[in-house]
């Protein structure tokens, strides 16, 4: 709360989800880890093929979280608020591990 009430600019409470990019040396196998990340809930994975023919397979997780906290140096949110949203951020933590 300190740093957030010295901030002049604007201030974003930023979550990125878990993401594994994977190299494979077939497309069947991209295809069958592609298969178990989506079954395991990792909805937003993907495969990739490059120019050359590099197959990336890469499992992205679907817990992200950007809120606004402050704009220009005001705070926009209730101390209660921000202590919610850091429970909501580290409850997803825990759900990528």
């Amino acid at each position: 709360m300190t740093a957030l009430e010295k901030a002049t600019g604007d201030v974003v409470l930023k979550f990125e989800p878990f993401v594994l990019h994977v190299l494979c040396q077939e497309l069947q196998d991209a295809q069958l880890l592609h298969s178990l990340a989506i079954d395991s809930g990792f909805r937003n994975s993907g495969i990739t093929v490059g120019r050359g023919g590099k197959i990336m397979m890469a499992v992205r997780s679907t817990h992200c979280l950007e809120v606004p906290l402050s704009h220009k140096g005001k705070l926009m949110v209730s101390e209660e608020y921000i202590e919610f949203l850091i429970h909501v951020a580290n409850r997803k933590m825990e759900e990528n591990t």
